[in-house]
């Protein structure tokens, strides 16, 4: 275990022959502060349930659920040189890494030395206090930890970054290309996702009670892929139509042999003789 002093003055050790694991040499999620006292929580409720519909919709077809992590408001570090320096993106995905930590752990942090594998998509929620930096508008001072736009792009070469405001409804799409961020604007506000299989874009409607605009999955098809909610409610409704199917056919039934009990009767025939 480390201490936060041997942390903030933490140096690579030399390899060993044979080597050792770097689950044996450098810290883990269980010496790194999954929380900071000095940052607040979530500025709103806005914060919750946008990443909550993120993670229900999140059904990338190419990968199968045991092998993508989803973290949401955890802390992301991302540099050896300086243990303790961390992001805490409201939303990220990463494919092709076990969905828990050594195959069994909630994970308490996301640890990039120890996980070698970064995140494929991370998606910011603007707020009035991060949106200069979500924005890739600020400039870290000498000694200070990177900016985001610096992690993301330079350092763990993100993919896709996207930024969303919940206060103008607009939508950000960078796409990383020659080694810097894009903002790609799609006439329909849905961006593809090629190696997960599905792409994410604005949907108006009804989620948790509120009704708007909110950032979710679409699949290859174009239509937006259901939360377990929308799922149970299709299953109940394709189960009330079934019963109504079958309720008419046995009415429909009924009905004929009406007709053909009348009929046998008009001809002076006993209906079950």
């Amino acid at each position: 275990m480390f201490t936060i002093q041997q942390l903030e003055n933490f140096r690579v050790p030399p390899q060993t022959d044979p080597p050792r694991s770097p689950r044996e040499t450098l810290p883990t999620m269980y010496d790194l502060p999954s929380e900071d006292p000095k940052e607040s929580g979530l500025p709103d409720e806005f914060h919750y349930y946008q990443p909550q519909l993120l993670r229900e919709t999140f059904q990338p077809p190419l990968v199968t659920p045991d092998r993508v992590f989803v973290g949401t408001d955890i802390n992301l570090y991302y540099t050896l040189a300086h243990p303790l320096w961390h992001k805490r993106p409201d939303w990220f995905a990463v494919l092709d890494v076990s969905r828990f930590y050594e195959g069994h752990e909630l994970r308490m942090s996301y640890v990039m030395w120890q996980e070698d594998v970064a995140p494929y998509l991370v998606v910011e929620l603007l707020s009035p206090g991060t949106e200069q930096e979500d924005m890739g508008r600020t400039q870290r001072a000498s000694g200070e930890p990177h900016t985001k736009w610096e992690v993301y792009t330079q350092i763990l070469r993100v993919p896709y970054y996207v930024v969303f405001s919940r206060y103008t409804n607009v939508v950000h799409y960078f796409v990383r290309q020659n080694g810097s961020y894009h903002d790609v604007q799609p006439a329909d506000q849905r961006l593809w996702l090629p190696q997960a299989g599905l792409g994410i874009g604005i949907w108006e409607g009804n989620y948790q009670g509120n009704t708007r605009k909110w950032l979710r999955f679409y699949d290859g098809h174009g239509a937006w892929i259901a939360t377990p909610v929308e799922h149970e409610r299709e299953r109940t409704e394709h189960e009330r139509q079934r019963a109504e199917h079958e309720r008419q056919r046995a009415e429909h039934e009924r009905q004929r042999a009406e007709r053909l009990a009348a009929q046998l009767k008009a001809l002076g025939l006993e209906p079950g003789l």
